[in-house]
């Protein structure tokens, strides 16, 4: 059974998402009702809405066909000897990544086949499965039989952590989790990075709870630098920005590689100009960022008093003071999600309808104060 769905009613044309009740807009616009999607789906539709279009195309279709083609394309590329059709078998943890898997499972059946498990049709979950089982328990997850040297990973239940295992040949079991899945990204840019010849410079970010040893090869043999931060994700997130190319990843398997605007400028220049070895090079980096999805920062704003003022940036609190005063019976706040690359705005009001406009007006100061990207919200509905 499934009993984690996420479901998106209202996406705003910027940076912030309201939950509630989807909402007829004036001139006959109908704010998109997007269904039952993972987080990872979520942030990929955020982006797309907050860049009018140019990331990608705002549909779960769009999704699929940008990460499908990127993958397909990828894996031709890097092409292995004696790996002609790949398989691996996926344990979704009976939670939404069940139904999205299944959904785009034939966008990718030409370079990868999937064979799912723990797939909502029985089960609770998480139950005896998912990423954190796999990785707590150091065994796979229940309902999968595994043989040597086959392919396996894990979701956890909103799909947006991975860990993958696999055995030997003597039975024994290898995780490869968060800390190994950022060494291996890490090398393999690095590598592509230096046949491309651009002083693009990489780093890895990690909390203290990493493995060592991965620290050790990653400084000592790879030569890539890595930096230590707070556990949490918004933490790594914030320091991996630093970089032209920043890769975190918690052991949990919970991450992902950012590319800055000038490295992703740099690199599509290379893929189109240079000679061949580079160019090939630079077309598996573009394909790279192709299939990691790029968001703003939310941590431009930072709070108090349990969530409820705003400490920076510097007037944004001011300004929804003075709003809250224009409606009866009114208080608002606005808080960074500390999971997704969203911020948050909640509003209260005496009448729905002055609800959803103290929201509305509110959301409008934060995309102004705080650097809000895409299309400028409009004031009331």
């Amino acid at each position: 059974m499934l009993t984690e769905l996420r479901k998106t009613f209202y996406l705003l044309d910027n940076q912030f998402i309201i939950k509630g009740r989807t909402q007829e807009k004036p001139a006959g616009r109908v704010a998109p009702d997007y269904g039952l999607v993972t987080t990872p789906q979520l942030h990929y539709m955020v982006y797309c809405r907050n860049t009018s279009g140019r990331y990608g195309k705002a549909t779960i279709e769009g999704y699929y066909e940008k990460l499908s083609k990127a993958f397909i394309e990828l894996t031709k590329q890097a092409f292995c000897s004696g790996d002609d059709y790949r398989s691996l078998k996926v344990d979704c943890a009976n939670g939404i990544g069940a139904l999205k898997l299944r959904e785009m499972e034939h966008y990718i059946s030409q370079g990868l086949s999937v064979q799912l498990f723990n797939d909502g049709t029985k089960g609770k979950l998480n139950h005896l499965c998912g990423a954190d089982f796999v990785k707590s328990h150091q065994k796979p997850p229940q309902g999968m039989e595994m043989k040597a040297n086959e392919r396996c990973c894990s979701f956890d239940g909103d799909a947006d952590r991975i860990v993958y295992y696999y055995l030997d040949v003597d039975g024994h079991f290898h995780l490869i989790d968060g800390d190994k899945i950022a060494t291996l990204i890490s090398s393999f840019l690095k590598e592509l990075l230096l046949e491309i010849g651009e002083s693009l410079n990489i780093g890895v970010v990690q909390t203290a709870y990493a493995n060592g040893s991965s620290t050790r090869y990653l400084e000592e043999v790879m030569k890539v630098p890595v930096y230590c931060t707070k556990t949490g994700v918004k933490h790594l997130h914030h320091k991996a920005q630093e970089f032209d190319i920043g890769v975190y990843f918690e052991a949990n398997g919970h991450g992902t590689v950012l590319f800055s605007k000038a490295a992703e400028t740099k690199i599509k220049q290379l893929a189109k100009e240079s000679g061949d070895k580079k160019r090939e090079a630079a077309k598996m980096l573009e394909n790279v960022i192709d299939l990691f999805n790029q968001v703003a920062d939310r941590q431009v704003i930072s709070t108090t008093d349990a969530e409820r003022q705003v400490v920076t940036p510097l007037g944004l609190q001011e300004a929804i003071n003075d709003l809250v005063k224009t409606y009866r019976l009114s208080r608002a706040f606005v808080r960074p999600s500390g999971t997704e690359d969203i911020v948050r705005v909640y509003a209260e009001a005496d009448s729905q309808e002055n609800a959803d406009s103290l929201a509305r007006a509110v959301s409008l100061a934060v995309f102004q104060l705080a650097g809000g990207v895409g299309e400028m919200p409009q004031p009331g509905f």
